[in-house]
């Protein structure tokens, strides 16, 4: 039976998280427990569990005698939660390339020609996932479970921003670039390199990001 419930909660959590990344519940948009149980066939149970979790992850907002939201996003959170995940990464990055192994070394090669192919065929989730797996393998590799859990927690939150706000093609060409030099600096040991090129990275990537935020009439003034 516990089991059973796990499931269900796991099926649900995933689905949820999969309608706000697509898009399917807007930024702000609430999220009501009745509603959701019908339209994934659940009991309300999985769902209330659900959406705690994915509170967790910075995705949804639960409030109290208001219940739960999409997260709405604006300029400064967007650029705070850069900022701290630049200085995060950089310190992960730096780690894992002074404790990576040989096999750490093989998966990013072969994780990176997957992205290449990936960006080669414009397939945007398939990047998303490619890119994040690319990064976890340097992140397990520096050894910090407590840093690497708060790297983890918004990866779907800011998915779904770059969903929502798009891609400037222009920008596959940098994370390519970036991705071969960080695997250069992590093959001959080069922490201090590698958490250059990381911080540069992610910095990038907030400019990027708030560069389509703005072009979309959202941004805060």
């Amino acid at each position: 039976m516990q089991e059973n419930a796990q499931t269900d909660t796991k099926l649900v959590l995933d689905r949820i998280r999969q309608d706000i990344v697509a898009g399917t519940f807007v930024s702000g948009a609430r999220l009501r427990i009745e509603d959701l149980a019908k339209r994934y066939g659940v009991s309300p149970m999985p769902v209330r569990e659900s959406l705690g979790r994915l509170h967790g992850e910075g995705l949804v907002v639960i409030e109290q005698n208001r219940g739960a939201r999409v997260r709405n996003i604006d300029e400064r959170f967007v650029e705070n939660l850069f900022d701290i995940r630049a200085a995060l990464e950089s310190m992960l990055a730096m780690r894992g390339a002074l404790r990576r192994s040989q096999d750490d070394i093989a998966k990013l090669r072969l994780e990176q020609e997957q992205l290449e192919a990936f960006i080669s065929l414009r397939d945007y989730p398939a990047i998303l996932e490619a890119n994040r797996r690319f990064h976890k393998i340097l992140n397990d590799a520096a050894g910090n479970d407590e840093a690497l859990t708060l790297a983890d927690r918004h990866w779907y939150l800011i998915a779904s921003l770059w969903k929502q706000y798009g891609y400037r093609e222009e920008r596959f060409v940098g994370v390519i670039s970036d991705h071969r030099q960080l695997i250069e600096a992590v093959e001959r040991k080069d922490g201090s390199a590698a958490g250059a090129i990381m911080q540069a990275h992610v910095i990038k990537s907030k400019y990027d990001l708030l560069k389509m935020f703005r072009a979309s009439g959202t941004a805060s003034s």
